[in-house]
């Protein structure tokens, strides 16, 4: 045994006594605990060892170390620990930097921007009161409770673990390397978080009912795994699709091009059409209550079915009417000319017959007439009425007018300016018709 201690003691002196080796001095802001003799690794494999360490003016901990080969720009030293228990199991891990690097010289000093101290599991649990402490106590707990007999699961779990952080350390250089950014992102997520916090009921009834739909889901799992086995095939039919559907977007474009001016004024339309659609409202209800009134021939629907029958009628009715209307065209026309004296009639003769002076009403006028017909029972043959004139116009001549006023159609007011009144009808009005100057006085 004494050999082996002396045998190791002269391969020590060997490989870092004397001037062997190449000396450097790597600053760290805490010493972590290493102490000389503690080894210098790379990869895992021993390069260097510690020789001393001393305190700098500004309180950094300034560690020498001899390597066996020289170390290069770009090299970074972090202190590690070879486990949880003990003092002094600690090492400093290189990363070499790059081999196109030279050589750092003999002597020099790696920064603090190169190096990194640990943070010992002490430091950390100082950070938390009791009651994070008490906390942290029922998660570690809790833990051990949700990996009990899941310790191979977890340990295939594991081995992602460095790939994860490995990655995780490039983003969070890549994230730390834009501090306003950072800062925006963070002052964001502050406001995010305030506001959920804000409508926490919500954001309870938001997981309750994604609780609820995930549950419903797992119970589902049988038509959940058919969807998915057939999700191939949809999805290559769906790519089959969308290439045919390129080739009509394409011939879409002319459309769509030839559209932009026909929309131009679409918005302002639409905001037109939702208020008369807001009006109709009312409207299409009435119509549905017209269509499903309840009871027979109380709808539109029986009115449609009713509708051949009238159209049926309405075939021979029509062409009567129309005939009927024609040969009128000549008694209208003729009649046209005397409605304004007509309206003027119906609107003042009330007013004409009912107001009255000393000599009783203003209108003094007596229809007076006999009767048109006789009544004939025809002796046992059906009843009819004979009309006792043999000319039906001779039937008014007892009826006698005082005072009449003959005055020409349209006479009743002012003459217009183009002469449109009195209307003499191209002069087939004479003097024996109607008097063309009994018009209004005045201009």
């Amino acid at each position: 045994m004494l050999a082996l201690v002396v045998a190791l003691g002269v391969a020590v002196a060997l490989l870092f006594g004397g001037d062997d080796g190449h000396k450097y001095t790597l600053l760290f802001k805490t010493g972590g605990q290493i102490v000389p003799g503690n080894e210098v690794l790379v990869a895992g494999q021993r390069v260097g060892m510690v020789d001393s360490i001393d305190l700098t003016d500004d309180n950094q901990a300034a560690i020498k170390v001899t390597m066996q080969e020289p170390l290069r720009e770009g090299t970074t030293a972090i202190i590690r620990s070879t486990s949880l228990s003990g003092v002094a199991n600690r090492y400093i891990a290189l990363t070499p930097g790059p081999n196109n690097e030279p050589d750092i010289p003999d002597g020099d000093t790696i920064s603090g921007t190169d190096t990194t101290a640990p943070v010992d599991i002490d430091q950390l649990f100082n950070v938390f009161g009791p009651k994070e402490r008490a906390a942290l106590q029922k998660f570690i707990r809790g833990n051990a409770d949700a990996y009990a007999g899941k310790a191979k699961l977890a340990n295939r779990a594991y081995k992602f673990i460095n790939p994860s952080l490995s990655t995780s350390e490039k983003v969070f250089s890549e994230v730390s390397g834009d501090s306003v950014a950072l800062e925006r992102l963070l002052v964001s997520g502050s406001q995010t978080f305030g506001a959920l916090a804000s409508r926490r009921t919500d954001l309870t009834s938001l997981i309750s009912n994604a609780n609820a739909t995930l549950q419903a889901i797992s119970n589902r799992n049988a038509d959940l795994d058919t969807a998915l086995a057939n999700l191939p095939d949809t999805l290559r039919q769906g790519n089959t699709t969308f290439v045919n559907l390129r080739a009509t977007l394409d011939d879409l474009d002319p459309l769509v091009a030839a559209s932009k001016p026909a929309t131009k004024n679409l918005a302002p339309f639409l905001r037109r059409l939702r208020l008369v659609a807001t009006s109709g409202v009312p409207v299409f209800s009435d119509l549905g209550t017209m269509v499903s009134a309840p009871g027979p021939h109380n709808d539109v629907a029986d009115t449609l079915k009713d509708l051949p029958k009238l159209r049926d009628t309405g075939r021979t009715a029509l062409p009567a009417a129309i005939d009927a209307m024609d040969a009128s065209q000549d008694n209208v026309q003729f009649a046209r000319p005397y409605m304004p004296d007509l309206m003027a009639f119906l609107t003042n003769f009330g007013q004409a017959a009912a107001y009255f002076d000393g000599n009783s009403h203003y209108a003094r006028v007596q229809p007076a007439a006999s009767n048109v017909f006789s009544y004939n029972t025809n002796g046992g043959l059906p009843d009819t009425l004979d009309p006792q004139y043999t000319n039906p116009a001779t039937q008014y001549d007892q009826i006698q007018t005082l005072n009449p006023v003959r005055r020409c159609p349209g006479g009743g007011s002012a003459p217009a300016a183009d002469g449109s009144n009195p209307f003499l009808d191209n002069g087939l009005l004479g003097p024996a018709d109607c008097n063309a100057s009994d018009i209004p006085p005045g201009p």
